[in-house]
């Protein structure tokens, strides 16, 4: 069997159990077996295969049996566990991915050498580098430690990823990792990471279990790391959890106060922002960049960051006009918008960084910033002093996720020393000293401990890691896939509470996902929490998705919870305006005009209501009223001249054409003023005027679609209808 065809057969298993046709899915099973040579396993599938059919038989027979539908949930699990490990079993033998050959490699180690032995060496990696800083000439005492330390972390990392399933031994061992009080936090967080991939590919009960305590562990960036695993294993597992009651119980237990509930609600909202990183990225690509490019003369004069200061006073004014002018202000603030709420702003400046050799074992991308990583040491050395103790002081703030602080250490290392220093140097002393202020590198730090930042900044890494490593092709890219773990069973009591669903609802809505923040809002209205806020935005949602008569509903709710108030009358009356209920809408536009009298759209509105009714007299009042409370309001003379045109008050009609065309007309201006000119009996202007109408509207039929639009209109006002084929070649004969 080839690759495609594993999987496809293991697929169709997995839907026969996600269906609960357990029968059907042993005996494909039983097929899928027969081309693995795997006799564990053959041996596994036999007794639940024979367990099944015990209990099939019991049934029939009338046995009541309480055990019945634990066992049954056990055989569903052991079965999809079993499909499991004969698939990676086959694909061992035919595909060339990583992670096959980490599994064959697996069933290789050495006996009696595992998790537990690898501790200890990683536990001494803390006093093997204390006695090196005492000794800071022995460079080989150093590089012995230090190839040590990471040959065993790197070990540990790929033998736990290639491990699909771990033994109960395994599992208690690797419990000691949780529990030491020696382990550097940063192998912790390389283990937990290697979990990760290993249940990707295969899910495992014990290290889910392990990851669950691995959540409230006492050091930050490890309950962090943890928690974000969580998040994705459950998002591509998640039908299994329901399999394991032992698990869902430690589910529960863990959100008895409704605090890990609120944490996996945090990272459910930093994953969701996570998938707009693409759309950043081309922001930064096609517009920020070549923009900043454009105006560098800009750029220097400006002020920003460490520069030197000199005089308050000493700008130019029109560097900050034309800086405002350029568009580049706007743009540069919506990006410090985005980073202050959490958004990946690096990807664009860090994705070709990544080609240094240290990017090319896949557990560094899963490996904390350490200032003693022996790469890091080789450039910078151990105590970093002068501009690297600078340079060391901003990689522990949590500005950059931890793959970027690798990548920003390895490119200023390879910078010229001179140019290092230029720099630098354009850190006045009292930047520095600002910057190295005890106060002020605490807070930095502070910073980066805080939770919502590391479990941020991991998803960071996690996003290059699967968009940009070497092997990407090779994994299951989730952030290109829908994530929505409030759907997840398992989570349905810890996430599907009004005030978390609403959090995420906004989400979605502020990033403008209608059908996605809809579909919460109902969510949240159908368990009664909705309050006039929710029936506004699901009314805007609605309205966005051109359901209007939904919308109306939605926006009625809201006015009886929170009534008059005029962002819902004037949504109310939009959406009737677009089910051409133009009465209605003049009776919510009205009202919003009581209340906002000085709002100078609602005159418009309010008159297109009464166009549409054929009111022109008194749309015409509106319209005059907006043309005295604007300044040349070509909105205004458009509405005015048409309205004055269809009743009856031609030469009103051709003075405001008249203005708008000395302005910024438009094909319809020079096509209205035609039938002005026409209805006043100037032929030739009228011509004139087609002719301009028909080279501004581009082509000849899209002037003669124009024309037979007003063509009734024509004929009511007095234009018979014999001429009409000729009145329309004026404009095809002007030139």
């Amino acid at each position: 069997m080839n690759e495609q065809a594993i999987q496809e057969q293991y697929q169709h298993i997995v839907n026969l159990l996600e269906q609960k046709r357990l029968k059907e899915a042993q005996v494909q099973l039983e097929a899928f077996l027969w081309n693995c040579n795997d006799w564990t396993l053959r041996n596994r599938l036999e007794q639940a295969k024979v367990s099944y059919q015990y209990m099939l038989q019991y049934m029939r027979q009338g046995v009541n049996d309480p055990e019945r539908q634990k066992l049954y949930r056990q055989l569903l699990a052991e079965t999809w566990e079993l499909a499991e490990q004969i698939r990676i079993s086959l694909l061992d033998e035919v595909s060339t991915r990583y992670y096959h050959s980490l599994h064959k490699n697996k069933k290789n180690m050495v006996a009696g050498y595992g998790m537990s032995s690898w501790l200890k060496v990683l536990e001494s990696f803390p006093d093997d580098m204390a006695v090196c800083q005492l000794m800071p000439d022995n460079k080989q005492s150093l590089d012995s430690a230090l190839q040590r330390h990471e040959g065993t972390a790197q070990y540990l990392f790929l033998t736990t990823w290639g491990n699909s399933g771990w033994t109960a031994e395994e599992e208690q061992e690797a419990r000691l990792y949780l529990e030491s009080e020696l382990l550097p936090v940063n192998d912790l967080c390389l283990f937990t990471g290697a979990i990760l991939l290993s249940l990707m590919e295969c899910f495992d009960p014990r290290k889910f279990s392990w990851l669950l305590d691995a959540a409230t562990h006492a050091d930050t960036q490890v309950s962090q790391r943890a928690l974000v695993i969580i998040a994705i294993i459950l998002h591509i597992h998640s039908s299994r959890l329901r399999l394991y009651p032992e698990l869902m119980a430690k589910l529960s237990l863990l959100d008895e106060d409704g605090s890990f509930g609120k944490q996996l609600n945090r990272v459910y909202i930093q994953l969701l922002r996570s998938r707009e990183t693409e759309k950043i990225d081309k922001k930064m690509r096609e517009e920020i960049i070549p923009e900043m490019m454009k105006n560098v003369t800009i750029m220097r004069n400006m002020k920003y960051g460490f520069e030197e200061n000199i005089d308050e006073d000493d700008r130019n004014p029109d560097w900050e006009k034309a800086f405002e002018e350029s568009g580049l202000g706007n743009k540069i603030r919506e990006m410090n918008e985005l980073q202050l709420e959490g958004a990946d702003v690096y990807m664009s400046t860090f994705a070709q960084l990544k080609s240094y050799p240290f990017f090319q074992n896949p557990h560094n991308w899963f490996y904390p910033f350490d200032m003693q990583h022996s790469s890091i040491i080789r450039e910078f050395g151990l105590k970093p002093t002068g501009e690297n103790a600078v340079l060391s002081l901003i990689l522990q703030s949590g500005f950059f996720c931890n793959s970027d602080k690798y990548s920003l250490c390895f490119t200023m290392a390879h910078i010229p020393q001179a140019q290092r220093n230029m720099m630098l140097s354009q850190m006045t002393s009292q930047d520095l000293n600002e910057l190295m202020d005890e106060s002020k590198s605490s807070s930095l730090r502070q910073y980066a401990l805080r939770p919502d930042v590391i479990s941020n900044q991991y998803i960071h890494d996690l996003y290059r890691f699967f968009k940009l490593s070497q092997r990407r092709h090779e994994y299951r890219d989730i952030f290109k896939e829908e994530i929505a773990l409030h759907r997840i069973p398992a989570l349905k009591d810890i996430l599907c509470k009004p005030e978390l669903l609403a959090t995420i609802a906004d989400f979605h809505f502020r990033k403008e996902h209608p059908a996605e923040a809809l579909s919460i809002y109902k969510e949240i209205t159908d368990m009664n929490h909705a309050d006039a806020e929710i029936f506004q935005k699901t009314g805007y949602c609605l309205q966005k998705e051109k359901r209007y008569k939904e919308a109306i509903e939605a926006y009625r709710k809201a006015d009886v919870l929170k009534p008059d108030h005029v962002w819902t009358i004037r949504h109310l009356a939009t959406c009737h305006r677009q089910l051409r209920d133009f009465a209605t809408a003049l009776e919510y536009y009205r009202k919003a005009e009581a209340m906002q009298p000085e709002n100078r759209n609602l005159p418009f509105l309010i008159g297109s209501c009464l166009a549409e009714q054929e009111r022109y007299e008194e749309a015409l009042q509106y319209f005059f009223k907006l043309d005295f409370m604007e300044n040349d309001c070509i909105k205004a003379w458009r509405a005015i001249g048409w309205c004055s045109f269809v009743s009856g008050k031609f030469e009103q009609a051709m003075r405001y054409y008249n203005k708008i065309l000395a302005l910024k007309p438009l094909s319809t201006d020079y096509l209205n003023a035609g039938h002005a000119a026409l209805l006043l009996g100037n032929m030739e202007k009228a011509a004139e005027l087609y002719g301009k109408a028909t080279s501004e509207s581009g082509n000849r039929e899209t002037f003669l679609e124009m024309f037979d639009k007003d063509k009734e209109m024509l004929i009511k006002l007095g234009i018979d209808e014999k001429d009409i084929p000729l009145i329309r070649d004026f404009g095809l004969t002007a030139d």
